[in-house]
């Protein structure tokens, strides 16, 4: 009699389950269900089962053109994003700067420059707001046209700033791109340009005296 109790309980709750829409086509898998005439047990996915269905659910940030994308891009560019990177001529942190750079910019002491990374992030704006100060003028004459074979673009006038220092980013551009510039390891303000145009970078303000305050 107790046995018949169980299989008719057991016979209830599948009828139950299927009417009220728990199937695998509602999104409820049912296949981790035992039903046996004792009980109903739940089958528990092993790890590798767990680890794929992590794997599925896998998001990825994407910046994009804007400010922060910008910003991240030079990073990668200039240090593999490293913050405490010094490289072989002396330029430091994620950004590269040099010396006389930060000093012109209110930052002296270049160790806590390098374990500061909020230091840094701002040290890149006031810059690019530097930068743009001092080129607003090409930026508004040349923004659209092409030289070089590149359509020029503010981002890209400030990236290339940020690698040649604005008078040289002057230079090529009123020369037409005859007046190059070449960092020590042959990278050029014409391949700044291409590879960091089209960036949002309404963000920063022009400002003659930035610093870090």
């Amino acid at each position: 009699m107790k046995r018949s109790f169980i299989q008719i309980g057991l016979f209830v709750l599948v009828v139950s389950l299927v009417s009220t829409g728990f199937s695998s086509k509602n999104g409820v898998d049912l296949s981790h269900y035992i039903f046996t005439e004792e009980s109903v047990c739940y089958n528990v996915p092993n790890e590798d089962e767990v680890v794929e269905e992590e794997a599925e659910d896998f998001f990825q940030l994407y910046l994009g053109k804007t400010y922060v994308g910008f910003k991240e891009a030079i990073g990668f560019k200039e240090s593999q994003g490293r913050y405490r990177v010094i490289n072989e001529f002396g330029y430091m942190g994620k950004y590269q700067f040099g010396k006389s750079t930060l000093k012109m910019i209110g930052i002296y002491n270049t160790q806590d420059f390098l374990t500061d990374t909020r230091l840094q992030e701002e040290a890149f704006t006031a810059y690019a707001s530097r930068n743009k100060w001092i080129l607003r003028r090409d930026i508004k004459r040349y923004v659209g046209r092409s030289i070089g074979g590149v359509k020029v673009t503010e981002s890209g006038i400030l990236a290339a700033a940020h690698l040649a220092g604005a008078g040289n980013v002057k230079k090529y551009l009123r020369s037409g791109g005859s007046v190059n510039f070449q960092d020590a390891f042959g990278t050029s303000i014409r391949y700044y340009l291409k590879k960091f145009s089209g960036y949002d970078t309404s963000l920063i303000v022009p400002n003659r005296k930035a610093k870090v305050l």
